[in-house]
């Protein structure tokens, strides 16, 4: 078969050997460092690498020269050369003078962790706003390793390592870039202030607001689309969607609400990316409700949910009203589903089981509308009658002589923020005059 030129590059570009390196202190978790390199050859593979083999390292600490040891790197180099490999993908995060060091003994272009995720963002980033974070956080990331950068700029072909800001600008000195990151933070302040705007404009109407947070590749774009009916992209692949993809969705009341499926998480998500990225975070920080969407077909998924209430508690979001979703539980069996958690709020669903998916929407609504409460409010008060619409559901009303009687289902948040305003309308608070009697005979 006659292969074209460019099939050839792309067939030649990032043939790479995954090492990592077990310090003494990782290694009485051996399983977590084992489960890490196994999601850095799915982050390499997602990037389009060709992953040739891995090698691991058990050493006391990290060698502050050459990271593996100067033995690993001559063991690391020949395996390079028998598989024909032109990259080293390391499982940690590498300063500059490890870079450099490495580079010059390996002669291969050198990626770690931090560098190989943002490269995945800057391939899944599509909108303005994507591309102005991931920019950002690349700059970010790079500027205090330059000095070890001299390889990977010069190389030709792209490739991991060299998407997103362009060779150009990373050939360019300290002073350019940090020029180029107060643009982006200007840039993107700008694109804050919008989000902000249509957020509030969200609260204003009444819409409440609900966050689906969780590790990648969870099923939260599957649920998103099921239980909204929306056209979303679904890819089972880490990171398949960056930008947060917001639909409005149906509770059984008929209450419509919005749904917002937020960027995944990820073991040692960059905190460049966290940082950079916080505005689409804040989409989890602003919610009323975030569903923790797990997937439970995975042994690691307590691990999983540890990094996401890490990521949740540096957002300020982890004392926000939160529903547990074990997802994909169509893919374990009977026994594995009992073994699952029965502490906290949580559910277990398929996204693909209606059953499951209608048990979800109306404990969403359970979550948010919480209980109902009466209200008496003189039918001249217009501004009082409209919170009653904003608080909650109305359930029902009805005339009494000058005043009129609402029954809401109230949101817990929304109304602790106008409890104050409603005290001597509530009729639900109010204790009859015959308890108060007894209390006193008492």
């Amino acid at each position: 078969m006659k292969t074209t030129s460019h099939m050839v590059e792309k067939e030649i570009d990032d043939r790479a050997v995954l090492v990592s390196l077990i310090t003494q202190k990782q290694k009485k978790n051996e399983l977590l460092a084992e489960y890490s390199l196994q999601e850095l050859v799915k982050l390499a593979e997602t990037a389009g690498v060709q992953v040739l083999d891995t090698m691991t390292q058990n050493k006391e600490a990290k060698d502050t020269k050459w990271f593996i040891g100067k033995g690993k790197v001559e063991e690391l180099k020949l395996m390079l050369e028998e598989l024909g490999g032109n990259t080293a993908i390391f499982d940690q995060e590498l300063s500059g003078a490890q870079v450099r060091n490495l580079e010059a003994a390996l002669d291969v272009k050198i990626i770690d962790r931090t560098q190989l995720i943002l490269d995945i963002f800057a391939q899944r980033a599509k909108t303005r706003e994507g591309i102005i974070q991931v920019e950002l956080a690349q700059l970010s990331y790079l500027l205090p390793r330059l000095s070890g950068q001299g390889k990977n700029l010069s190389r030709l072909g792209g490739g991991i390592g060299t998407r997103g800001p362009g060779e150009s600008k990373l050939e360019t000195d300290r002073r350019h870039i940090r020029g180029r990151i107060d643009e982006l933070k200007a840039q993107l302040e700008e694109v804050v202030r919008h989000r902000t705007l249509h957020r509030e404009r969200r609260k204003k109407s009444g819409v409440f607001q609900v966050a689906l947070v969780g590790y990648t590749n969870a099923g939260k774009s599957t649920l998103l689309k099921q239980l909204t009916q929306a056209d979303v992209y679904i890819e089972n692949q880490l990171f398949a969607t960056l930008d947060p993809t917001s639909r409005t969705m149906i509770l059984p009341s008929g209450k419509e609400i919005v749904l917002t499926d937020t960027v995944g998480f990820i073991q040692n998500l960059p905190h460049d990316l966290v940082a950079s990225f916080r505005a689409t975070l804040e989409e989890a920080n602003e919610a009323d409700l975030i569903l923790h969407v797990v997937d439970s077909s995975t042994d690691m998924r307590g691990e999983q949910m540890r990094v996401v209430g890490e990521v949740l508690e540096q957002l300020g979001a982890h004392q926000k009203e939160q529903i547990t979703v074990f997802n994909k539980i169509d893919l374990i069996s009977k026994e594995e589903r009992e073994l699952l958690s029965d502490q906290g709020e949580f559910m277990k669903v398929s996204a693909y089981t209606p059953e499951d998916l209608e048990r979800l929407r109306i404990t969403i609504e359970d979550k948010l509308m919480g209980d109902s409460k009466e209200f008496r409010i003189p039918a001249n008060k217009g501004d009082v009658i409209a919170l009653m619409y904003r608080i909650g559901e109305v359930l029902e009303t009805d005339v009494d002589g000058e005043d009129m009687i609402f029954k809401v289902r109230v949101n817990k948040e929304d109304y602790v923020k106008q409890a104050y305003l409603l005290v001597d309308y509530d009729q639900s608070s109010a204790k009859p005059e015959q308890d108060e009697n007894e209390g006193e005979s008492n």
